[in-house]
This record gives C-alpha cells, sequence and structure tokens, in this order.
C-alpha cells in the first residue's frame, strides 16, 4: 500500500452531478487501485461550524449523502467510509495545532477570507468555522494521508496542513506526515449550474442531484440556460456559455455527434428542445443505475448506518494509533 488518500464531503444537502465530476468518480477509480488505501469522511463536525444553530440539517443529510456515497459505487470493503464527529482524536488534534497557529496566519488564508465574505458573516464569524482549516489538518494527519484530492479553490487549505505538519515535526520530531496536494485536471474545473452561474451548488439551487427521478432531472433540463438570442429555431446560435452543450462535453460519450450538433446550431437550424433531449437521454444513460441503487439502498437505512459505523470504528483506530505518536512526540503520553 503506498498511497493513502482522504476525503469527503459536508453532510448539508444531497450530492449533485457537480460533486459526482468533481469528485466522487474519482474516487471510485482510486478505490479500484490495489495500491491506494482511501479514507471518505462525512465532515459533519465542519458543516456544524456553520450551522450549529440548526443541526437538524447536518443530522439529516448524513444518511442521504452516505447513500450518494455507495450508489455511486463506493464499495466499504474496500474504502473506509466514516463519519467526522465520531472520532473524538480529530478533535484534541485540532487543539494541539491550534497552538502551532497564528491567528494572522489563519485569516490571510485565501479560502477562509473568501467562504467569510461570501457567507456574509461579518464580526459574527464563528470560531470554529474561522479555525475550520486548522480542523481540517488534524483530519488529514491523523490518517497519515499522503493524497488528498482538491478543487483549486482548497488549495491554500492544504499549503496550511503541510505548514503545521512541518511546524510540528520541526518542534516535536519527524511524526507526522506530509501530504500532496492533488488538484483537478486542467480544464476539468468546477461543472457550471443549470442557470449558467459560476457553479453548482446546493445554496443556490441550481443543481441536478444524484437523487433526482427522472422526471425532476427532465424539468430541470428542459429549463437550462441556453443562449438568449437563438429565439427562432432558424437563428444561428452560439454554443459557448451554453449550458446544455457544456454538459453534453462533460458527459456525452458520442463526441462525434456532440460536435455535429455544434455546427448545426451554430448555422441555424436546430432548435433548443431538440439537444436538451438529446442531454436527457444522455445523463439517463449515467444516472439511472444510479438512482436504482440508491432506492434499493434507501429501503433499508439500519444497513447503511451500519456501515457507517463499522468505518467510524476502523478509522479511530488508526486516528487513536496517531494520536498516541503526536502525544508520545509532545511528552504529554503521561501513563501510556
Amino acid at each position: 500500500m503506498t498511497n493513502i488518500i482522504l476525503t469527503g464531503d459536508r453532510p448539508t444537502g444531497r450530492l449533485h452531478l457537480g460533486h459526482y465530476v468533481g469528485s466522487l468518480k474519482k474516487r471510485v477509480e482510486m478505490q479500484a487501485d490495489p495500491e491506494n488505501k482511501l479514507y471518505v469522511m462525512i465532515a459533519d463536525m465542519q458543516a456544524l461550524t456553520d450551522n450549529a444553530k440548526n443541526p437538524e440539517k447536518v443530522s439529516t443529510n448524513l444518511l442521504e449523502v452516505a447513500l450518494d456515497y455507495l450508489s455511486i459505487g463506493l464499495d466499504p470493503e474496500k474504502t473506509t467510509i466514516f463519519i467526522q464527529s465520531q472520532i473524538p482524536q480529530l478533535a484534541e488534534l485540532t487543539m494541539y495545532f491550534l497552538n502551532l497557529v497564528s491567528v494572522g496566519r489563519v485569516k490571510r488564508n485565501p479560502t477562509v477570507k473568501a467562504e467569510i465574505e461570501q457567507k456574509k458573516f461579518g464580526e459574527s464569524i464563528p470560531s470554529g468555522f474561522f479555525i475550520y482549516p486548522v480542523s481540517q489538518a488534524a483530519d488529514i494527519t491523523a490518517f497519515k494521508a499522503t493524497l488528498v484530492p482538491v478543487g483549486d479553490d482548497q488549495k491554500p487549505m492544504l499549503e496550511q496542513t503541510q505548514e503545521i505538519v512541518q511546524s510540528f515535526n520541526n518542534t516535536y520530531g519527524e511524526v507526522l506526515v506530509e501530504p500532496k496536494v492533488v488538484l483537478p485536471p486542467k480544464g476539468m474545473g468546477r461543472l457550471p449550474g443549470i442557470d449558467g452561474n459560476g457553479k453548482m451548488s446546493k445554496s443556490l439551487g441550481n443543481g441536478i442531484y444524484l437523487a433526482d427521478s427522472a422526471e425532476v432531472v427532465q424539468k430541470k433540463v428542459m429549463s437550462m440556460y441556453t443562449d438568449p438570442n437563438h429565439i427562432h429555431v432558424e437563428d444561428p446560435g452560439q454554443v459557448e456559455g451554453n449550458m446544455v452543450f457544456t454538459y453534453l462535453d462533460v458527459f456525452g460519450k458520442d463526441k462525434e455527434k456532440i460536435e455535429e450538433l455544434k455546427e448545426h446550431y451554430r448555422r441555424g437550424g436546430l432548435g433548443d428542445v431538440k439537444i436538451k433531449r438529446y442531454l436527457i437521454d444522455v445523463l439517463e444513460e449515467e444516472l439511472a443505475p444510479i438512482r436504482a441503487r440508491r432506492e434499493e439502498l434507501s429501503k433499508n437505512p439500519e444497513a447503511v448506518m451500519a456501515i457507517l459505523e463499522k468505518g467510524s470504528k476502523e478509522a479511530e483506530k488508526v486516528a487513536a494509533q496517531t494520536l498516541k505518536e503526536v502525544k508520545t512526540a509532545m511528552g504529554i503520553e503521561y501513563f501510556g
């Protein structure tokens, strides 16, 4: 086993196609490689940093995220799927790491700054939210992850983890493993929302979810942003910025046909409804088996929670060993 990989999601809603193309499909590929050990964390503690007064949003979506994981092909026999809050060692590690990071350094983290502005906290920033890059460092180092897949916007978070590892090892000895950042391939950024806005997001309500029925997917695709100047079928249309073609480029397998459709659309004579119906067929080919597995799994939520419990117990054993090594290095493993 050469690669230890940690990744995960906040349980603040069901997962959508943006998650699917951005990380979920890649996790299944990583899982298939015998050289990899994959840990997938449902980050409920992190979700509570800005949902503390609405914990039901987190707890009710935990099962939904687990169903999404299993339905896309994550195998609990190969991948350890666990719940962050059930690993108490993570909170203790966070406390030790906080002593190695200045308030000024956290303030300068570009990801934290951007998210604070986006959420409009003003002066009411929850302390837990402010320091979550340190908590994230605890998550990563507890499992001695060597690789951490993230989006481009999360790169500063991993850089902070690397700094914490270096600071700890320089102070107490070589105990922690410094992780490498795995960024998405160039051109494989965030999937835009169906409304054409920047990214697909739970909060913006512009996503297609893995749990959506065929009827809901059809309705959402038919409402997709295309070319506002393509009023009549015979009008020449613009492909760039047209969400239907953006999604066809991502999900379509018949690239030759998609290029033909683009040329037809550009010269006129091809209506939006026709290309939307084609996209519906393309998405259904991808989503139908996922939806079927999800519906079957949802009939037995107790079995899904048992998978999470087992995975959390496995994860806790690993985190406990790392914590023991950390405390020994710090000279505070008094009774061990």
